[in-house]
């Protein structure tokens, strides 16, 4: 079953929507309690990296260099 928003929250959360559809999901958007749109994935469409997404998820345990001596044949 699809979601359904008002009109009024789809204006002011537009973008959240669309980050939040799904392949075969679809929004559908009322105004008076009366479907009048809906929202879609078009076909093909590739999500787009969000930059920052993962910030706060990597943890180093350690700083220090002794690591990166199997790769300094690499290093320039």
């Amino acid at each position: 079953m699809p979601e359904t928003i008002s009109l009024e929250e789809a204006q002011s959360m537009l973008p959240e929507l669309i980050d939040r559809l799904k392949p075969g999901t679809e929004i559908i958007i009322t105004r008076d309690n009366q479907p009048v749109a809906g929202l879609h994935l078009l076909a093909g469409a590739q999500p787009q990296p969000r930059f920052g997404n993962c910030q706060g998820k990597l943890v180093i345990l350690a700083e220090d260099d002794e690591h990166l001596k199997d790769f300094e044949e690499y290093m320039p």
